[in-house]
């Protein structure tokens, strides 16, 4: 082999080299990454805690699946996609259909407001009906005739 063939086969492998490791470096994915996505997901195995907040050894493996995701190329939408395809709605807390989480999010206050015109209507219901005093029972006439005899008796 000829010298310069050498050089420029050394020199093409170099810049290999180089352009391997500039792909890299501008494919890493870091940890902010992975926890931006992980902070919208919840632990499989805990109940209502954030998948970047949660130290099960479940989390470690989905965030390993999110970092993969990503060096992969997917966006934060289609991993979450992904996630609630394998897992269901529960993996990111609210349900995804547009009915649903609508559903999901206006019952409550729908059914706190009624509960509370419920509660207005008794008490104003119950301060308006004022308390009528119980009347006198009627005292018989016979009853009437002693108490006046006896009046007259202490009179003397």
């Amino acid at each position: 082999m000829s010298q310069p063939l050498r050089w420029m086969i050394a020199l093409l492998i170099a810049l290999a080299a180089v352009l391997s490791v500039a792909a890299q470096e501008s494919s890493t994915v870091t940890d902010d990454d992975v926890n931006a996505i992980a902070q919208k997901l919840y632990c499989p195995v805990c109940e209502n805690i954030p998948l970047d907040a949660c130290g099960t050894a479940a989390c470690d493996d989905w965030r390993n699946e999110i970092r993969l995701q990503l060096e992969q190329g997917m966006t934060e939408a289609q991993i979450i996609d992904d996630f609630v395809l394998r897992f269901g709605d529960r993996v990111v807390g609210t349900p995804q259909d547009p009915i649903l989480r609508a559903l999901s999010l206006v019952t409550p206050v729908l059914l706190i407001g009624l509960g509370l015109i419920a509660v207005g209507y008794f008490v104003i219901q119950r301060r308006s009906a004022a308390p009528t005093p119980p009347a006198a029972p009627p005292v018989p006439a016979e009853t009437t005739r002693y108490y006046d005899q006896l009046n007259r008796d202490l009179e003397g």
